[in-house]
C-alpha cells in the first residue's frame, strides 16, 4: 500500500467541516466521481488505503464500495493550490457509480446506468464525444469487450485470440510506420501510428496485459 499524506492539517475545510474530492482513475485518468470528506474520512483514507467519504445525504461516513464490493484503493492524494480541495487517484474495483456506470460523468442526453458508457447521440460516433487522453482507454475497453463476445469472422477478434497472428501484424504496421516516415506525408505517419497502436493494444489484450501494465513500466522508469 502507498504511503499516503496526512491532509488533516492542510486542508481547509468549508464551514461544514468537508472539503470536495475529485476521483480520478489512476491507470486511465478518467474523473469518475466528485464528493465530499470530512477529517475523519481522510484519515480513514490514509490508514485503510481505500476511500472514505462523507455522505451528505445520509449525513455519515462512508467507506466507497464497502456494500457493492466496488471499493477504491487510493493510489495517491494531491491537493489543490488554494488548499480547498482534494484529488483522489484511485484503482477501482468496479464501477465508480451507483447506478452501475463506470463514472459519475456523462454527455448531456445519456441514458442511465452501464448503457450510459460508451454512449454517443444517434448518428454520432463514441469518438465525436472523446477527449484525445480518451481514446486509448476507450479503444482498450472495446477490445476487452470484443475478447468476451468474440464475434464470427472479426478481424480484432482475430488478432486477440492468435498471438502469433498478432505478432505478425505489429510488426507489420511497424514497418508501415518506417517507411512511412522515410517517405511519406506526417498524415501517413500518423495512420500508419494509430495503426501500430491498434494492432499492439490488441496483442497486450491477447496476452491479458493492459495499456496500464505498459505505462507503469514507463512510471517505473522515471522512479
Amino acid at each position: 500500500m502507498p504511503v499516503l499524506p496526512d491532509l488533516t492539517d492542510t486542508v481547509r475545510f468549508d464551514d461544514a467541516g468537508l472539503v470536495p474530492v475529485v476521483i480520478q482513475d489512476w491507470s486511465t485518468g478518467e474523473v469518475l466521481t466528485l464528493a465530499y470528506a470530512n477529517d475523519e474520512a481522510l484519515r480513514l483514507t490514509r490508514e485503510t488505503g481505500e476511500l472514505h467519504l462523507w455522505s451528505r445525504s445520509r449525513d455519515e461516513l462512508w467507506h466507497k464500495g464497502a456494500t457493492s464490493g466496488n471499493v477504491q484503493r487510493v493510489r495517491a492524494l494531491r491537493i489543490d493550490c488554494d488548499q480547498d480541495a482534494v484529488l483522489a487517484l484511485v484503482e477501482p474495483a468496479g464501477p465508480a457509480c451507483h447506478t452501475g456506470a463506470r463514472t459519475c460523468f456523462h454527455p448531456v442526453g445519456a441514458p442511465e446506468g452501464p448503457a450510459a458508457d460508451g454512449w454517443a447521440p444517434e448518428g454520432e460516433g463514441v469518438g465525436t464525444l472523446l477527449a484525445p487522453h480518451e481514446v486509448l482507454p476507450d479503444l482498450v475497453r472495446v477490445l476487452a469487450d470484443r475478447r468476451v463476445s468474440a464475434p464470427e469472422g472479426s478481424y480484432t477478434a482475430q488478432l486477440l485470440n492468435d498471438r502469433a497472428f498478432a505478432g505478425a501484424k505489429v510488426e507489420e504496421e511497424a514497418e508501415e510506420v518506417f517507411r512511412a516516415a522515410r517517405e511519406e506525408t506526417d498524415d501517413r505517419v500518423d495512420n500508419e501510428a494509430a495503426d501500430v497502436l491498434y494492432h499492439l493494444l490488441a496483442l497486450l489484450q491477447g496476452r491479458d496485459r493492459t495499456l496500464g501494465d505498459v505505462l507503469e513500466v514507463l512510471r517505473q522508469r522515471r522512479a
